[in-house]
C-alpha cells in the first residue's frame, strides 16, 4: 500500500492524498489551493502528481473548497469513478462548487485583462457551472458509521469530525493483498474543536494502524475556548460605541451559521442590544437553509432549539442579502450595523467591496473570526499591514482590526494533541498534512513525545505503508 501527498503538504489548502491499494487508486479529497491568484491558477489547473483518469474512487472528507473545490476539474479531465461523501457534504457541495465555478470565471476575467495588457495568451477557468453540475452526478452519499465496500479489499466508514456540517473522518479498513495483513487507516480530515455551538464533538476512532492527520493550528492555541461568547460580545459592544460598521469576513459555510446562532443567543439573553445584522452572501444564505435540513448533525442544545424555535439561525433584526442591488445598498447604510460577508480570507466575494468602502474609516471595525492562510488579503490585514491592495487599488487601513479565535472550526494545538491521544490502536506511523511548515513541525515535536513515529509530509513524496 502506497500513500502519495499531492496537496496540502507544507500548506493548509489544496487537500489531495492518493492511496494505491490492491491495484486501485483512492483519492482522499480534491481541494483547491488558495493563495495568490497567479500561483493558485498554475497549481490548480493541472494534476502534476497523477492522471485524473487513473483514479478509481474519491473519498471526500467535507465540503470546504480547499478539500472539494477541484472535483469538477478532476472529472472534466477524465475521472469517471464514484465520489463518496456524507449526505450533508453532498448538499453543501451542490451550492459551493457552483459558486466556486462563478468565482473561477470572475477571477479569469480579471487575470486575462492583465495578461492582455502584457500581450500574453488568455487562459480559461478551471471549470464552469455545468462542469460542477456534472461532477455532482458522480456523488454517492452515506451516513456516519455505515460501512460500505468501495474497492477491492477496502471498506469505508465515515465518522463524525465535528468540523462543519457533514464533516467526516475517513476510516478505511483494508485487507492488503501485498502482504495479506489487515490494516485500519484513518484520515482525520479537518478536526473540530469539540464543545461546538452547533455540532457534535469529534468521535474517537479505535484500533487505528496508520494516521493521516491535519496540523493547521500546530504550535498555536486559540485565544478563547469554544463557547466563550462573552468576549465576542465585548468586542461588538466596543465597536458599537465607535458608531461605525462592523465587518465580519466569514466563510459562508459553518462560520456564518455559528455567528448567527451565537448572535441570536446574545440578543435573546440581552447581552447585546439589538443591532441590524446583514448576511451579504448568497452562498451563506443557501448554506444556512441546508443547515436546517440536517438536524442529525447538531448537538443536543441546537437540536432542541430547532424544534422549539423552528429557526435557531434567525432573529428579527437579521436581513439575508442575495441580490447585487441589496449588497450595494449596504454602502449607503447609516449608523451601526454588523455585515457578515464571504470570503473569510478576503480573497473573493462581496467582502472585498465592503472592505474597499469601509477599511479607511476609523469608526469601523473589521472582526476576524477564523483562520487566514499565508499570502491572503485577510492575513495581511490581520497581521497589521497598513496599506493593502483591494481589487486593484491601494487603501490605508484606519479601521480597527479585531480577532476572536473562539469561532474557529479547527482544533488548536492542545486540542489536536487530545484528539490524537483519544485515537486507540498501534498507530504505527502518523503523517502530518494541512499545515504550514512551522505548525506541522511544532505538532510533530509534541506528538513525538508519545514515542510514536511522526512524519511531516512533503509535497509530491510517496511512502510505503
Amino acid at each position: 500500500m502506497k500513500l502519495k501527498f499531492c496537496g496540502a503538504a507544507g500548506t493548509t489548502t489544496g487537500s489531495q492524498h492518493l492511496l494505491e491499494i490492491n491495484g486501485k487508486r483512492i483519492l482522499l479529497d480534491c481541494g483547491l489551493y488558495q493563495g495568490r491568484r497567479k500561483d493558485a491558477y498554475e497549481i490548480n489547473c493541472c494534476f502534476p502528481h497523477y492522471d485524473p483518469a487513473s483514479v478509481d474512487v474519491v473519498v471526500l472528507s467535507h465540503a470546504h473548497i480547499d478539500h472539494s473545490g477541484n472535483l469538477p476539474n478532476l472529472c472534466k479531465k477524465g475521472f469517471k469513478g464514484t465520489i463518496y461523501a456524507t449526505h450533508a457534504t453532498r448538499d453543501l457541495c451542490q451550492i459551493m462548487l457552483r459558486d466556486s465555478a462563478r468565482i473561477q470565471e470572475s477571477d479569469i476575467r480579471w487575470l486575462n485583462k492583465h495578461r492582455n495588457r502584457r500581450g500574453l495568451e488568455e487562459v480559461e477557468p478551471l471549470y464552469n457551472e455545468q462542469d460542477a453540475e456534472k461532477c455532482l452526478r458522480q456523488f454517492v452519499t452515506l451516513s456516519y458509521d455505515r460501512p460500505i465496500h468501495i474497492s477491492d479489499g477496502v471498506e469505508l466508514t465515515f465518522v463524525d469530525a465535528g468540523h462543519i456540517l457533514g464533516s467526516a473522518q475517513v476510516v478505511l479498513d483494508i485487507k492488503d493483498e501485498s502482504d495479506g495483513v489487515k490494516k485500519r487507516f484513518l484520515f482525520s480530515g479537518d478536526v473540530g474543536r469539540g464543545h461546538n455551538e452547533i455540532l457534535r464533538d469529534p468521535v474517537a476512532v479505535p484500533d487505528v494502524d496508520f494516521v493521516l492527520m491535519e496540523s493547521t493550528y500546530g504550535g498555536r492555541e486559540h485565544e478563547a475556548p469554544p463557547g466563550f461568547d462573552s468576549y465576542f460580545a465585548e468586542v461588538i459592544q466596543t465597536a458599537v460605541k465607535r458608531g461605525g460598521k462592523i465587518l465580519i469576513p466569514a466563510f459562508a459555510v459553518e462560520r456564518t451559521q455559528k455567528l448567527l446562532y451565537v448572535l441570536n443567543e446574545l440578543f435573546v439573553e440581552k447581552k447585546l442590544r439589538p443591532i441590524p445584522v446583514f448576511v451579504d452572501s448568497p452562498l451563506a444564505v443557501s448554506a444556512t437553509e441546508i443547515y436546517r435540513l440536517h438536524p442529525d448533525a447538531f448537538n443536543s442544545d441546537v437540536y432542541e432549539a430547532l424544534f422549539e424555535r423552528q429557526n435557531p439561525f434567525g432573529f428579527d433584526d437579521l436581513t439575508l442579502v442575495r441580490s447585487v442591488k441589496g449588497s450595494k445598498a449596504l454602502n449607503d447604510l447609516e449608523g451601526v450595523a454588523i455585515i457578515i460577508s464571504a470570503s473569510g480570507m478576503c480573497e473573493a466575494g462581496r467582502i472585498l467591496h465592503h472592505l474597499r468602502n469601509n477599511i479607511g474609516d476609523s469608526r469601523n471595525t473589521v472582526l476576524f473570526v477564523g483562520y487566514c492562510a499565508e499570502g491572503t488579503l485577510g492575513r495581511k490585514i490581520r497581521d497589521g499591514v497598513k496599506d493593502v491592495n483591494i481589487l486593484g487599488d491601494t487603501f490605508h487601513v484606519r479601521a480597527h482590526i479585531e480577532t476572536v479565535d473562539s469561532f474557529s472550526g479547527h482544533a488548536d494545538h492542545s486540542e489536536l494533541l487530545g484528539y490524537y491521544k483519544r485515537i486507540t490502536g498501534r498507530k504505527t506511523h502518523t503523517y502530518l498534512v494541512h499545515g504550514e511548515p512551522d505548525s506541522a513541525h511544532a505538532l510533530r515535536k509534541a506528538l513525538a513525545e508519545t514515542g510514536d513515529e511522526i512524519t511531516v509530509a512533503e509535497l509530491g513524496t510517496e511512502v510505503e505503508i
